[in-house]
């Protein structure tokens, strides 16, 4: 069962012999938006395991469609800072403010995919 507060790991393929070095990030993973609860903005980090095509997609409680974030093609590795990671504003495809409320966001990178959920408060 997915648990969206479930600490994830991430495992890495060594590059070299030295201890200190972490290495390839070997599993895409979709990890917590920040701020969550959050307005009006809000960053999304993940990592991915091979070079892909990536999006982003929020869905509101019932399902609903309500913004898709294409990335573009990325390279293997962790987008976690504010300057790498996914950004979403808030707004819909239509460019309104979304309603307070439980969103939930997708990502799909090549074959992989994952979800969490998020909390916007007005």
């Amino acid at each position: 069962m997915f648990d969206p507060n479930r600490p994830r790991s991430l495992p890495v393929e060594p590059l070299g012999k030295l201890p200190i070095k972490f290495g390839e990030v070997k599993r895409t993973a979709l990890l917590q938006n920040y701020p969550n609860p959050f307005n009006p903005e809000t960053w999304i980090p993940y990592s991915i395991g091979e070079t892909a095509n990536v999006a982003i997609s929020i869905h509101d409680a019932k399902g609903g469609l309500v913004r898709q974030l294409d990335l573009g093609r990325q390279a293997a590795g962790t987008y976690l800072t504010k300057e790498q990671a996914a950004y979403w504003d808030g707004r819909d495809s239509h460019g309104q403010l979304v309603s307070s409320g439980v969103y939930f966001y997708r990502l799909d990178a090549g074959g992989d995919s994952d979800m969490r959920k998020m909390v916007v408060v007005k």
